[in-house]
């Protein structure tokens, strides 16, 4: 065999020098240059591509492409019945052509169905009237994909693979012929019919050149495992079963870990999978590490058909189950640290609202009732000077109790719980130096988010007195979408830092223990304006 192909070599470029020579008699080289190119492109591929894959029929296939491309040049040779044969084989190489595609890489045939379109192409080949009409080229050529993209979706594995090669193939030279026929119908200039043709062998070139080199390399003997690591490293549900899938060539693989708490597998979404019970037509590829079950695959039973894959799928498998653990195990934990945050502030907010019914119930209340003793005292009559050392005693006494009442104020105030949210943010506008507009809906919000959103206020105020030399604040309180959004805004000075001091920092951690958000807009000299955004239920986000 090694003899025949060295002795194909002088004679496909013999051939093609007789061919050139009787057909255009070297008289236009803008003629005959591609068409030699072109045959000599088939015959040097299939001839180097036979070498370097003996198993594989494509190369032969390719070879006898080229010589067939040749065979129409004798039609004006003056050899009596060869120009009458040499007339009737114009089209002779899209037979081998046509078989070429669709069996590459192994030059194998997949089924029936390909069998016939690859006899239908033969019969085409030597009846010249078949490709000359357009709209039969136009049907051929969708036939000719057709047939490709049939086998490709009922392969799996590593035929799979190679189904693609052959539907890229097929594709192409459909491309290629489906133009050349819509050409040849809308335009009938002999300049058009050049440019078409100088166009089909450019493309025939690039075909050759593009099969031989996928025979070279011969990419479909393995799968891309690689890939599967790159996949890992991207946090997205199901990426290394589609990547299994694709790879394996096996769209219904399903991947599944196992859980040792349930004693069960269950995919990427957390469901259980169910496996398919012995005998069926499905496999099931376990991964274990150290005797321990990691993961299992479903898949069908032609895929993981050589050992090295297997492993390789195996390995990608287990890496995967430890990322989705580690993962699982750090959700985890941010939950739980969440939690504890959370927890804190709420006891936080519960100690301030029992230390503001102390101070009510015992301090204040004393000191109202000093107050009122005064009064009566005072009543009573007695001196002018004892009358004087009342009257400061009762202003020392107010301003004490109206300290006290600020500092009960400032640690849960009381309008809070009795009147809601609208009530307690009314009456801090009430107090405020700076006219504040507020718009806050009736209905009453969770306890821990109208909290939440009441010190975000108090705090935003009083920043803005001390530091924004502001004429007007606006807030304003909606729920949208299960979600709470509290928005402070004025138009002072600007420039607020929450780098700068630990009120907003301490704000940023309340909005946050409830798996909110807080944003911060302060333009030099554009007013600031400072936004909450959390969760209607004050859960975790």
């Amino acid at each position: 065999m090694r003899l025949v192909r060295f002795a194909l070599w002088p004679a496909g470029a013999a051939l093609g020098i007789f061919a050139e020579q009787a057909y255009f008699g070297w008289g236009d080289a803008r003629h005959w240059i591609p068409d030699l190119v072109t045959g000599w492109s088939l015959i040097a591929s299939g001839l180097v591509g036979w070498s370097r894959r003996p198993e594989s029929r494509s190369g032969p296939l390719m070879a006898a492409t080229g010589f067939a491309w040749f065979a129409g040049n004798f039609a004006t040779a003056d050899l009596g019945p060869l120009d009458w044969l040499a007339a009737h084989a114009l089209y002779l190489y899209r037979g081998p052509l046509f078989h070429l595609v669709l069996s590459y890489p192994r030059g194998r045939l997949a089924g029936r169905v390909e069998r016939a379109a690859v006899a239908v192409g033969y019969v085409a080949a030597i009846v010249t009237p078949v490709w000359r009409s357009g709209t039969t080229t136009l049907v051929l050529a969708s036939l000719l994909v057709g047939v490709a993209g049939r086998s490709y979706l009922r392969a799996a594995g590593r035929e799979r693979r190679e189904r693609l090669a052959a539907l890229q193939a097929t594709a192409f030279l459909g491309a290629v012929l489906a133009a050349d026929a819509l050409v040849r119908l809308a335009v009938s200039s002999p300049e058009a019919k050049d440019a078409t043709l100088l166009a089909n062998e450019a493309a025939l070139v690039a075909l050759a050149v593009s099969l031989l080199a996928g025979l070279l390399r011969w990419p479909w003997e393995r799968a891309e495992v690689t890939d599967f690591v790159v996949e890992l490293g991207e946090a997205r549900s199901g990426t290394l079963r589609d990547a299994l899938a694709r790879a394996l060539g096996d769209p219904t693989l399903e991947l599944g870990y196992w859980l040792p708490e349930s004693g069960a597998y269950v995919d990427a979404a957390g469901y259980r999978l169910e496996l398919p019970a012995a005998g069926s037509a499905r496999a099931v590829t376990r991964v274990e590490r150290d005797g321990q079950a990691v993961a299992v695959l479903v898949h069908d039973p032609v895929v993981l058909d050589d050992p090295g894959l297997v492993e390789a799928v195996a390995a990608a498998a287990r890496l995967a189950a430890s990322n989705a653990r580690l993962q699982a195990e750090v959700r985890a934990q941010v939950s739980e640290l969440r939690e504890s945050r959370r927890r804190i502030l709420e006891a936080g907010d519960e100690e301030r609202r029992r230390l503001e019914r102390r101070l009510f119930e015992g301090p204040e209340w004393t000191l109202e009732r000093i107050s009122g003793q005064l009064r009566q005292a005072r009543l009573s009559g007695g001196g002018e000077a004892s009358r004087d050392r009342i009257d400061r005693s009762e202003a020392q006494l107010a301003h004490t109790l109206e300290e006290l009442r600020r500092l009960a104020h400032g640690l849960h105030p009381r309008a809070l719980a009795e009147e809601g949210l609208a009530g307690a943010l009314a009456s801090l506008a009430e107090d405020a130096p700076v006219p504040i507009e507020v718009v806050v809906p009736d209905a009453r919000l969770p306890a821990e988010v109208e909290v939440v959103a009441y010190f975000l206020c108090s705090e935003a105020f009083a920043n803005i007195a001390k530091h924004a030399s502001a004429s007007r604040i606006s807030v304003s309180v909606t729920t949208v979408d299960g979600w709470v959004r509290v928005e402070v805004k004025d138009d002072g000075l600007g420039g607020a830092d929450s780098a700068r001091g630990t009120g907003l920092r301490g704000l940023a951690d309340r909005v946050e223990a409830l798996g909110g958000i807080l944003h911060l807009e302060s333009p030099l000299g554009g007013g600031t304006r400072l936004a909450a955004e959390i969760p209607l239920g004050g859960g975790m986000a």
